[in-house]
């Protein structure tokens, strides 16, 4: 019998550019919260993403169930800002790379 609770801290950290990051991994917090909207079990996202370790993810998809709003809006910001620095690199892009990418399209089945 456990005589008092087990506090665990939540393996998440915030990065020189305020990017939550899994444990001391790489791995972004809204990639492991997109593939569990997506069907992905704890396992499966483990084997997606090998330098992560199981107890870590299931603690950050306890953490994500316990504070799903701060946790989306979090999500919605970071895809919101991809999207807008994606659309500024490819507003740059030079007309050969617009041919190539036009053609690389044309190519896709």
């Amino acid at each position: 019998m456990i005589a008092t609770p087990i506090v665990m801290d939540v393996p998440l950290r915030t990065d020189k550019n305020g990017k939550i990051r899994i444990g001391q991994t790489r791995v972004l917090l809204e990639l492991v919260i997109h593939a569990f909207h997506q069907g992905e079990t704890a396992e499966g996202i483990v084997d997606s993403y090998p330098t992560l370790n199981l107890g870590d993810v299931y603690a950050v998809l306890a953490y994500y169930l316990t504070h799903r709003a701060e946790v989306d809006t979090y999500v919605q910001q970071s895809d919101a800002n991809a999207e807008r620095i994606q659309q500024e690199i490819e507003a740059n892009y030079s007309p050969e790379t617009l041919a190539l990418r036009a053609r690389l399209r044309a190519l896709e089945f």
